[in-house]
């Protein structure tokens, strides 16, 4: 709807300063509560089948019965607004209904600053600061709190029956658990989907990993349509090949090299580091695993006297290093590092920084579903080279993946 223009100069004819229309008691305000007001008036007359002064077209015995007031929060900050009341109690307002504090639009702007990692106080100086609204913890919290029950839905939602690969990762948060403060791992999968796109699948708080806990989460995903993954990228998570194999047995496991990379300089002196490095990328960035192999070999005859851990590490790890070596580079480049997960959890980082401690593990999930809600808007365009990747997987797995599942 267009306001005509004659309107709007009627409105302005008195203005001479900003404050005239945004301030205390400014144009913006009176407009949004005279507007209201006349809306709730238009629905009362509605909801009685007959105008205030038309009594003789009245076909009810329910009748206008005065006003009550209320205070409303709007953008423009406290409203005080007349409600009409009718004599039997049955009118609903719509534009603001019964109970509501707030205008519509207002709770979404709570949860935009929450899910951006702004704590209670943070929001409510905002708002005090930006709207010249007070609010109180426990209102943000109600706002917050309703996000759960989105939660709830979205970790249970249906899933795609099939995602190529899937990653697996955590990241570390600190909960107040029976009167102690505990650190927690909170475990994230993010799959691509047969359009290549990203999707986060799920998240999980667990203190401690291992094969028990992981058969819950690959069983939770099953159970909820995910009939098979063809590759699984890790970084070495506890139990979680037994526990992948136990649901999909043919689902491929794939270290990511980049942890193996960090892990193996633990143990390296600093002037030792830049010529280890290259000695490693030689293993990794061999043509084939059988040139890996050989690689590797030459890399234990140099460096096991002085770091004989590393390619022990390498050694005990090679069948879920060498996955990627089955592949061209479009998919190497997909799955031989968790780097997906890892900028998803970097962003989620972000989010939970200004957190040193969680009340609890909902309090956990609230914060980082809004957070992850934001980060997945950018998930609009498909992986690099998605295309030739798919159809190199879809020879590989050759019954996994129909023509018709990806058209």
């Amino acid at each position: 709807m267009t306001i005509k223009p004659e309107i709007i100069d009627e409105l302005l004819k008195n203005y001479s300063k900003p404050e005239d229309i945004t301030g205390e008691n400014g144009l913006l305000k009176q407009l949004t509560k005279a507007v209201v007001e006349r809306a709730m008036q238009a629905e009362i007359t509605n909801h009685l089948g007959y105008s205030r002064n038309d009594v003789k077209n009245k076909k009810t015995g329910n009748s206008r019965n005065g006003k009550s007031s209320k205070t409303v929060i709007t953008d423009q900050g406290n409203i005080e607004i007349e409600v009409p009341r009718d004599r039997e109690g049955e009118y609903e307002p719509k534009i603001i209904k019964k109970h509501e504090r707030r205008f519509t639009g207002f709770d979404d702007k709570i949860l935009s600053m929450y899910s951006r990692g702004m704590t209670t106080r943070d929001i409510q100086e905002h708002l005090k600061d930006i709207y010249g609204v007070d609010v109180s913890p426990d209102l943000i919290s109600d706002v917050t709190d309703a996000v759960i029950k989105e939660v709830e839905e979205w970790q249970n939602r249906p899933l795609s029956s099939i995602y190529p690969v899937v990653y697996f990762d955590a990241l570390v948060v600190k909960v107040r658990s029976e009167g102690q403060i505990k650190n927690k791992s909170v475990y994230l999968a993010l799959g691509i989907n047969l359009e290549g796109q990203k999707e986060a699948l799920g998240m999980w708080i667990e203190e401690n990993e291992g094969a028990k806990f992981w058969l819950k989460v690959i069983t939770e995903l099953k159970n909820r349509g995910l009939n098979d993954i063809l590759i699984a990228c890790i970084d070495g998570l506890k139990g979680f090949e037994e526990a992948v194999n136990s649901v999909y047995p043919n689902a491929e496991i794939q270290l990511c090299i980049v942890h193996m990379i960090r892990n193996s300089l633990k143990f390296v002196s600093y002037k030792d580091r830049k010529k280890l490095v290259a000695d490693l990328k030689m293993i990794y960035q061999a043509a084939s695993a059988n040139e890996a192999e050989k690689n590797l070999i030459e890399f234990e005859n140099i460096w096991d006297k002085k770091y004989p851990m590393i390619g022990k590490s390498w050694r005990n790890n090679w069948s879920k290093i060498i996955t990627f070596f089955e592949y061209t580079g479009d998919i190497r480049r997909v799955i031989y590092t968790t780097n997906a997960i890892e900028s998803l959890n970097m962003s989620l980082r972000k989010v939970i920084k200004g957190r040193p401690c969680f009340p609890t593990d909902e309090a956990v999930l609230k914060l980082l579903y809004m957070g992850l809600k934001n980060v997945s808007k950018k998930w609009t365009m498909p992986i690099q080279e998605w295309g030739l990747a798919l159809n190199q997987l879809m020879i590989k797995f050759e019954g996994k993946i129909s023509f018709t599942q990806n058209f």
